[in-house]
This record gives C-alpha cells, sequence and structure tokens, in this order.
C-alpha cells in the first residue's frame, strides 16, 4: 500500500511516532493506503513551520499572493484528471464527478487570486475637521483547517485559498478518509510556486490530531466544515482561548413541492438533491414536503426516476458508496429504527449485496412524528416524504428543524417564490431548483445548528481570514 505523509514546511514527514492507520476504499472495502498518524507532537512541528513562513508572506503584496494562487489554479486545472483519479479512487464516486469538483476548486483558486488584487477597505467620513480615515485589511496569522470528505479538494480549496490570499499562512488537517487528496494539493501548490511552510498538511484522526491543533495556542483562526456536535466542541475550545472560528455545520434541508409546480421537474431536481454524491452534502434534500394535491402525482414520478438510478464508481453511474464502514453502519440503524417504529420504506432501505459500503438509495414515508430521524443529519442516500395541507404549513415544516442551511421551492408563483425565500430560515435558498448550487463568490452557511453565522466563500470570507483596522490621519489646516 502506498504511504501518505504529512507535509511540513515542503517536506514529506511521518508522525513523530511512526504510527499509521489504514485507509479503507469505500469501493471494495479494501486497504487502500496507509497514513501517517499524526499527533500533538506532528501538529506543532506543523504550526511552527506556519509561524515561521507567515511573515515573509504577509509582507507579499496582495497583488502578488493573488498571483501566486492563481499559478497554483492552473496547475490544478492542468493536472485535473489526475487529481480526480486520486479522488474517486479515495471517494467511490466516478471520475466524472470528481472532475466536477476539481473544476470548482480551480474556480476557487480564480475567483480568491482576483481578490489579491483588491482586499477591499472603506473610507471613512469623520466629524472632525481635518480627520481622514479609511479601514484596512491585517491577517491574523496561522489558520487552522478542518474539512470533510464529501468533497474534498474542493473542501480545501474553499478554505485553502481564501485563507492565502489574506496573508495567513495555513495548517490543513486532512480528513482521515481522503489524505491523498490533501496531499496532492499541497505537492501541486508548492510545484506551482507556494512557498514551503505557507501551507502544511498533516495527516491522522480527528480525536488526535484535529483536537491538537483546535487547541493549539499558536493557531489564529479556526475554521471547521463537519458535524454540528464535532462544531460545538471546536466553538468551546475556541471561546476559551478567545479565537476566531468559522463553523460550517450539518443541514436537515427542506426541498418544497407546490400545487402549482412542474411535477417533472421538481422530480428531477429532487432525486439530485437527494441522492447526489451518495447524499453526502451539508446540502442535501432530506426533507421531501409536497402539498397535498400533488402529492400521489408527484410520488409517482419521484420514485419512477429513483427507480432508474444506477449505484456505482462509473461515469454512467448516479451515486457511489459513502465514505467509510461506521458511516454505513449509522445510516442503516437509523433507517432499521423508523422502520421498526412505523415508517413506509417506499424505495430502498438497506445495504446493495457487493463489496464496499454501497447504499440503496431510500425514500421514507409516514415517518413517526417523535421518530429521531426527522431532526438527525445522515449525511447518505436517504430522504422523508411529507404532506402539506397548505403553503403555511409547508414553510412551518420547512422551519421545524434545528439546522438552517440551505431549502428550495418548486412553484410557478413568484409571490410565493418571494415569500418562501423571506420565511424559510436558511441560509441558502433555491427556487425550481435544487438545494445545492453554491459557486465561488456567493456566501455559503446558515442559521442554528448549520453553523455560527460566519460564510465561506464569497468576499465575506474574507471577513473570517482577516482583521480590519481602522487608519486614521490628522491633518493640519
Amino acid at each position: 500500500m502506498d504511504f501518505v505523509p504529512n507535509r511540513i514546511a515542503g517536506i514529506d514527514r511521518p508522525a513523530a511516532d511512526g504510527a499509521t492507520l489504514d485507509k479503507i476504499a469505500p469501493a471494495d472495502g479494501r486497504p487502500q493506503s496507509r497514513l501517517a498518524r499524526s499527533t500533538e507532537a506532528d501538529v506543532g512541528l506543523a504550526v511552527e513551520a506556519a509561524r515561521a513562513a507567515q511573515p515573509a508572506w504577509a509582507a507579499t503584496p496582495a497583488p502578488s499572493r493573488g498571483r501566486v494562487l492563481l499559478e497554483v489554479a492552473r496547475a490544478l486545472e492542468g493536472r485535473a484528471d489526475e487529481m480526480a483519479r486520486i479522488v474517486a479512487a479515495e471517494t467511490g464516486k466516478s471520475v466524472k464527478d470528481a472532475l466536477g469538483e476539481t473544476g470548482g476548486a480551480v474556480r476557487q483558486g480564480e475567483f480568491f487570486a482576483g481578490e489579491g488584487m483588491r482586499l477591499y477597505g472603506r473610507t471613512l467620513q469623520s466629524g472632525v475637521p481635518g480627520k481622514e480615515t479609511r479601514t484596512i485589511r491585517h491577517p491574523l496569522g496561522v489558520a487552522g483547517l478542518i474539512v470533510a470528505a464529501n468533497t474534498p479538494i474542493a473542501n480545501i480549496a474553499w478554505k485553502v485559498f481564501p485563507a492565502l490570499v489574506c496573508g495567513n499562512a495555513a495548517v490543513l488537517k486532512a480528513p482521515e478518509d481522503t489524505p491523498a487528496t490533501a496531499h496532492a494539493f499541497i505537492r501541486v501548490a508548492e510545484e506551482a510556486g507556494l512557498p514551503p511552510g505557507v501551507l502544511n498538511v498533516v495527516q491522522g484522526l480527528g480525536a488526535e490530531a484535529g483536537a491538537a491543533l483546535v487547541e493549539h495556542p499558536g493557531i489564529d483562526v479556526l475554521s471547521f466544515t463537519g458535524s454540528t456536535a464535532v462544531g460545538r466542541r471546536i466553538a468551546e475550545s475556541a471561546g476559551r482561548q478567545l479565537v476566531r472560528v468559522s463553523l460550517e455545520l450539518g443541514g436537515k434541508n427542506p426541498l418544497v413541492v407546490c400545487d402549482d409546480a412542474d411535477l417533472d421537474r421538481a422530480a428531477r431536481w429532487t432525486a439530485l438533491s437527494v441522492f447526489s454524491n451518495a447524499g453526502q452534502r451539508c446540502a442535501q434534500a432530506s426533507r421531501i414536503i409536497v402539498m397535498e394535491a400533488v402529492y400521489d402525482a408527484f410520488r409517482a414520478r419521484l420514485l419512477e426516476r429513483v427507480a432508474k438510478l444506477s449505484v456505482g464508481g462509473g461515469d454512467a453511474d448516479d451515486l457511489g458508496p459513502v465514505i467509510n464502514e461506521r458511516q454505513m453502519r449509522s445510516i442503516l440503524a437509523a433507517i432499521e429504527a423508523a422502520v421498526a417504529g412505523g415508517a413506509r420504506p417506499l424505495t430502498g432501505g438497506g445495504r446493495l449485496d457487493r463489496p464496499g459500503w454501497h447504499i440503496a438509495p431510500t425514500l421514507l414515508e409516514d415517518v413517526p412524528g417523535d421518530d429521531p430521524i426527522h431532526r438527525r443529519e445522515l449525511f447518505g442516500p436517504v430522504a422523508t416524504l411529507y404532506r402539506a395541507a397548505s403553503f403555511d404549513r409547508a414553510i412551518a415544516l420547512a422551519n421545524d428543524t434545528d439546522y438552517g442551511l440551505t431549502a428550495a421551492v418548486h412553484t410557478r408563483d413568484l409571490d410565493r417564490a418571494l415569500l418562501f425565500g423571506r420565511r424559510v430560515r436558511a441560509g441558502a435558498i433555491n427556487v425550481n431548483g435544487g438545494t445545492y448550487g453554491s459557486e465561488p463568490h456567493f456566501p455559503f452557511g446558515g442559521f442554528g445548528a448549520s453553523g455560527n453565522g460566519t460564510r465561506e466563500p464569497g468576499t465575506e470570507a474574507l471577513d473570517v481570514y482577516s482583521e480590519l483596522k481602522c487608519l486614521s490621519f490628522l491633518v493640519d489646516e
């Protein structure tokens, strides 16, 4: 098996104590690679390297930093096929889907490279005669970045590019399920001209390497994408240390089908929102709310589409496996408990009879009102269907969640669409589309248990990774 090391100050390193972990391929359940099992000592080396490299990087003019990042983006684009093959192998998804995610990472790099030409401040009007004031951005120092494995190369790009263009150095804790993707990213970045130590990658488990990164006193800003439970623990640690933190957490996202919707279009977007990427999206539509008048007709169209879905890792397939066995077993246990409590499976409901961590596309209806599946993010190819007697009832159901990340509504009525956008508690709302679809210049984040109110990416991400200074001049008249 290939060994995937840490990458610190431009050098590949094993864990300080030599410990390793096996990475299992989700497509067939076989060992795929071995990665460094990092601990506090390894994180310390990475933070030290970042702190040593950061002053020179911060002193580099922002437009020049942007040009370096543009070269990184171009290098990623030039090696897109290679990167996509790594992503596909580690996640079990198709090369076609992995190429799409790699393209998204490239677009992130291009956008934030352009921000190096701006990094706007503001000119402020003082009430004091002869006083001129403006704001300027200042890097925070070292960013600790922790990402999820569901769309690994895109997730890395969402954090690395804005953190670096602001003049920070960074330590990236790679997902243990996609270690080679992170290692390949940093190698491409350094070969494209990123100075060693400006970005460092640490492999290992979240409870070991991730926790050590969160607690390290040399970290000035933390950005985490992952579960709400872990996000809460990170927020507690950041609060004790008064470290800035950005949390992009889970979702239990509603997709509402109104009685005037184009049902064929709604069924197509629902299937994509529920099952693409094997449901492993924080923006997945996991609660499908359908108005009573069209419920039966819509359900029939949706089931017809789901019956045609192909599960596998080929480019002709619609979804692949979930990322690891632990996740698969957790999802299956939740489905089993819901069915035992009275839920009716319309399709799927179990593991496919093949190697790897493949779950059949699953739709449930008539789920008991107190079943945990209503509120728990499963992060897999599972959704529940609900009937709504009215539009007001549909909005009430959409808001009946601790989360508030994304939402979608299908309707031909502009007034309804606008009302939905105003009343539904979600950070991203789509009309006549899916619950996903962020772009590099769009702010992304949510309400409630979906995060702490920050937004990444978009220009709003600059507020995560930079500090504002207010600079005033008193001019003699």
